[in-house]
């Protein structure tokens, strides 16, 4: 079974450049953390924000000074984000057999309701490079406030191949 699902993913790096998608320079630890950490078959990323050259691309909170489609595209830019570090840690994309989670954190007003629409730039974009085969369940929660004030941090941990 395994096999079947590692010809699936194959086609990740290919699908990224079909996409038309570059990734950004692979993220840098803010303090005293690795982005990547593998245990046997599980890759951990550790939350993954949507900055490029540790530089904040979106600040703030969703409901507040940021739209649905700002979070959309942070989730997105987060996404990528995990990408390039998973590329960084495996040498391939083509490497990840299968998504075991994926948590999404969104910093918002109290009000705000729409944390599904937010976290589907995560989810449709891992959708688009990995095919619906690798697609993981959600976490998706609202919080007050996450580091350097940015509205979106995403958590991946895959299966990869040996």
């Amino acid at each position: 079974m395994v096999g079947a699902v590692a010809a699936l993913a194959a086609g990740a790096e290919q699908r990224l450049m079909d996409l038309g998608v570059v990734l950004p320079p692979p993220p840098t630890p803010f303090g005293a953390y690795v982005e990547a950490v593998r245990i046997g078959k599980l890759l951990f990323l550790s939350g993954m924000l949507p900055v490029i050259d540790r530089r904040p691309q979106y600040v703030g909170c969703l409901g507040g000074e940021l739209s649905v489609e700002d979070g959309y595209k942070a989730a997105e830019l987060a996404t990528l984000s995990a990408l390039s570090a998973i590329k960084e840690h495996l040498g391939s994309l083509d490497k990840v057999i299968a998504v075991a989670k994926l948590g999404v954190y969104i910093a918002t007003q109290g009000d705000f309701r729409e944390h599904p629409r937010v976290a589907d730039g995560a989810s449709e974009l891992l959708l688009k490079v990995f095919g619906p085969q690798l697609l993981s369940g959600r976490v998706v929660l609202g919080v007050a406030s996450l580091p350097l004030g940015l509205p979106v941090e995403i958590e991946l941990v895959l299966e990869v191949a040996d």
